[in-house]
């Protein structure tokens, strides 16, 4: 195993306050083994709008989105979010588009979620050329665009684009057509596999492909035990609510666990569902535990070949604890 982690992003969870990730992103700024922050959106904090604050606040670290949906906004809206941060930043964006969810796309976005691999590959193609800065003439099946260009671009032509991807499609549709992509909750044998597949692909195309993944992290040197149910419940949430995770998850060695969160869920709701969560499947997915710990299992996942990994920290008792426990890993990796 190596011990070499080389640079980290760091995803503050939804959990925390707005107030929390600002003073987070200024202490991160300082840290030189933090290449980026990451911020989710789901159905609280607009990616773009927190990203911008941070970027006021900052003037190192690199913005992405980790990630927003493709059935939230046009291509072209995206571009000019896009461009417009990476104005105010500097060129330290970093755009993380992914499908989402059928439940985030349709019931909060109001939008069919359907043919999400076809859908991607023009939203992509059409993100691509708005914010270049060229004038945009695009015939899909889903987007047709005609004779439009972009006000204000960034100074730099490409804006880099990551997908997040859970199945094979998707993963092999970022190879083709975008710089890097964001994996999530992979058990380790098939993170393994999974960056091996990847990496034997973009090679061959002499590809600078970046490998990133996020982990549901907790860390706590006062309270592991409780890190260790806090990360169980962030992951117990994701199989619940997340259609592809479950599915993926239940195919990749975790059926007995995720049929009985799924089972209790939908009779009892969100509240005790993390008692399912075996230490085999918490460890294999996630890094939790004191400092030591996570320093331990985070060697442990990059040995697979990741080039980025992106730590998602999730408040274990006290937020302001949870940041430093979260800087002090930052110091020792």
């Amino acid at each position: 195993m190596t011990d070499k982690i080389g640079q980290i992003g760091i995803n503050p969870s939804s959990l925390f306050s707005t107030k929390d990730i600002l003073e987070f992103a200024k202490l991160l700024d300082n840290k030189p083994q933090v290449d980026s922050i990451w911020i989710p959106e789901s159905w609280g904090r607009e990616a773009f709008v927190m990203l911008g604050a941070i970027a006021s606040l900052t003037s190192k670290i690199k913005l992405g989105t980790s990630i927003v949906s493709m059935f939230s906004r046009s291509p072209a809206t995206t571009a000019m979010a896009a461009s417009t941060l990476d104005m105010v930043s500097k060129n330290r964006t970093v755009i993380g588009i992914g499908a989402s969810t059928p439940i985030l796309a349709e019931n909060w976005h109001g939008t069919k979620f359907e043919f999400p691999l076809k859908r991607m590959k023009e939203y992509v193609t059409c993100f691509k050329i708005i914010s270049s800065g060229e004038t945009i003439n695009f015939e899909g099946d889903f987007f047709k665009l005609k004779n439009m260009k972009i006000m204000h671009p960034s100074t730099r032509k490409k804006i880099p684009v990551f997908l997040g991807a859970v199945n094979s499609g998707m993963i092999k549709l970022a190879t083709d057509i975008a710089d890097g992509t964001i994996l999530y909750l992979r058990p380790f044998d098939e993170l393994k596999e999974t960056v091996k597949h990847i990496r034997s692909i973009t090679s061959k195309e002499s590809k600078n492909f970046e490998i990133s993944s996020v982990f549901i992290t907790a860390i706590s040197n006062r309270y592991p035990e409780l890190a260790r149910r806090r990360a169980a419940k962030t992951l117990a949430f994701y199989v619940a609510v997340g259609k592809y995770y479950n599915e993926f998850l239940s195919s990749h060695g975790f059926k007995n666990e995720v049929e009985q969160i799924s089972n209790d869920y939908l009779i009892n709701g969100i509240d005790n569902i993390s008692k399912f969560v075996t230490d085999y499947m918490l460890d294999a997915l996630t890094i939790c535990g004191t400092v030591e710990d996570c320093i331990r299992s985070l060697k442990r996942f990059v040995s697979c070949g990741i080039s980025l990994p992106i730590l998602q920290i999730n408040p274990v008792k006290d937020n302001s604890e949870s940041i430093n426990d979260s800087l002090l890993l930052l110091q020792n990796v």
